[in-house]
Parts: C-alpha cells; structure tokens; sequence
C-alpha cells in the first residue's frame, strides 16, 4: 500500500519535471496534503472491502429447513475379487433395514461404479429428522446382531471406505424410487471455499434447463467429510441419452451463462456412471 502512495508521488513528480503534467501537479498537491489520518482513510477506501454481515449459516440458506432432511453417502472401495459377494451381502441386509420402521432412516439408491473407479460401491441413506435422526439409527444398530455380523463380513471385503453427511438443495426434487432400467451419473464438484452460495443461485435457475427428460434426481452439499463439495446424481436410459440430453441443454437460452459463470468456482470435479443394485430403490 505505502510503495503505490509512493510511487503514485514519483510519477507525478516525474510528470511536473518532464511535461509538466496537470495531472501530476494535481496528484503531487494532493499528495503532499495528506496527513496521517487522510493517508489511512484513503488506503481504506481502496484496499478494504466491506463485507455484510451474515445472517445466518449458509446451510439455512440453501437447504429445505422444513424437512430437516439429512443425507450419507458412503464409498466403498472392494477388493476386486469380492464384489459379487460384496453385492450378495448388501443385498442381503440392507433392505431389512430400509423397510423396518424401527430405524429412522430410508436407502435411497446403493449402486456399483461402472465407470470412474472400479470395483466400488455407492450407498446413498436419508435420516427424516437430521442428526437427532442418525443418531437414533448408529444407536440402535449397534443392538442388531445382524447388521453387526454385516459389518463384520464387510470389513474383510473392503480396500478403504469413506462417507459424508449431506443436505439437500432446496430447488431440486427429493429423490424418489423410479423404475428402470437407468443407468446414474453422480457428479461432484469441490467448490472453491465461500462460493457455496454463489454455486446455488446459479444452479437454481440452472435446474430448469435440466428437467425435461426427468434426468435430475437430487442434488446435495456436504456438511461433513470433504467440505464445499457438491453432488448432483442423474438418471438415464444409456450412455447415448445421457450424451443427447446433455447437448440438448445447450439450446437453452442461458445455460451458456451458468456455464459460464458456474466454472470458474470449481477446483475440481469426478464423474462417475453407477449402475443400481438389485436392492435399489432407484433403478
């Protein structure tokens, strides 16, 4: 800041040597004029932005308050040898918990990575309710010898494994069972931190260029695990409906503008094409 004052004075006073610019003679009077107090007012106005206050967390702001709706998604990386009694186990056990209204929570798709990492396992939960939600349900499945025996049998299939609690947008559809077949695109993009907001105002007007063959099924952001991440998962017959669904969204008017503006606040972004297990409610 102090090398620009002075700088700003040696070109102003190279000004009144050489050419004697008005310019420079204005700027090096006015230079000259200012006092401490005026020196600090004047780096204020020019480096100091002002940011308004926040009135509340950004999670408020985006998400459906009113459902208190909370998500986990899991990754399961599993030995390639195992996947078929990996699967086999899944479907096993899952389902019992899904449709037992004993435990608060729903499974909303449980798929295998068809493409982008191999041999993997994605596993999509809803707790109606929130964290009160989860809680119940990590509690109460501690009690269930079977679940426990699952884990158990898990563990000696899996690589690695990682997950995320997530919310909802509050402008896209909840996801709902659908009948298939289809195959799923779960897109996820690390956002730069702070441009969370700036991501859902984009998308929100966004999500109507994409609803035409009823290929939105849920959008989320995490809460916890990898911060500023987003999900968007995708449905579709094929490979080439996915491909002819995405050019058709360039003949909206606009979609060229979030594009646009919506790039920039990536840092960096994974596709993956899932296809459902038999358990799945989205299939």
């Amino acid at each position: 800041g102090h090398s620009s004052v002075c700088m700003f004075s040696v070109h102003s006073a190279a000004c009144v040597r050489v050419c004697g610019c008005p310019a420079g003679v204005w700027l090096a009077a006015a230079v000259a004029r200012m006092n401490l107090d005026g020196l600090d007012s004047w780096f204020k106005s020019v480096f100091v932005r002002k940011v308004d206050p926040r009135k509340d967390a950004h999670s408020n702001l985006l998400t459906k308050n009113e459902e208190s709706n909370l998500y986990k998604i899991q990754f399961h990386n599993v030995k390639p040898e195992c996947l078929d009694s990996y699967n086999k186990l899944c479907e096993d056990v899952l389902p019992s918990i899904h449709a037992d209204k004993y435990y608060p929570c729903e499974l909303v798709g449980t798929w295998n990575t068809w493409y982008g990492e191999q041999d993997q396992a994605v596993h999509l939960w809803r707790y109606r309710g929130g964290y009160p939600a989860l809680t119940e349900v990590m509690n109460k499945l501690r009690q269930n010898k079977e679940f426990m025996e699952y884990r158990n049998e898990r563990g000696k299939m899996l690589l690695s494994r990682r997950n995320q609690l997530l919310l909802e947008f509050s402008f896209w559809n909840e996801p709902v069972p659908r009948e298939g077949p289809n195959i799923y695109e779960l897109r996820s993009y690390q956002l730069r931190p702070g441009t969370m907001i700036e991501w859902g105002n984009y998308w929100a007007r966004a999500i109507g260029y994409r609803q035409h063959n009823r290929e939105a099924v849920g959008g989320f952001f995490s809460q916890i695990g990898n911060l500023y991440m987003v999900h968007h998962l995708w449905a579709y017959k094929d490979l080439q409906s996915r491909e002819d669904t995405r050019n058709a969204a360039w003949q909206h008017d606009g979609w060229d503008e979030v594009v646009y503006y919506t790039v920039p606040l990536i840092q960096h972004m994974d596709s993956r094409i899932m296809i459902p297990m038999k358990a799945s409610p989205l299939q």
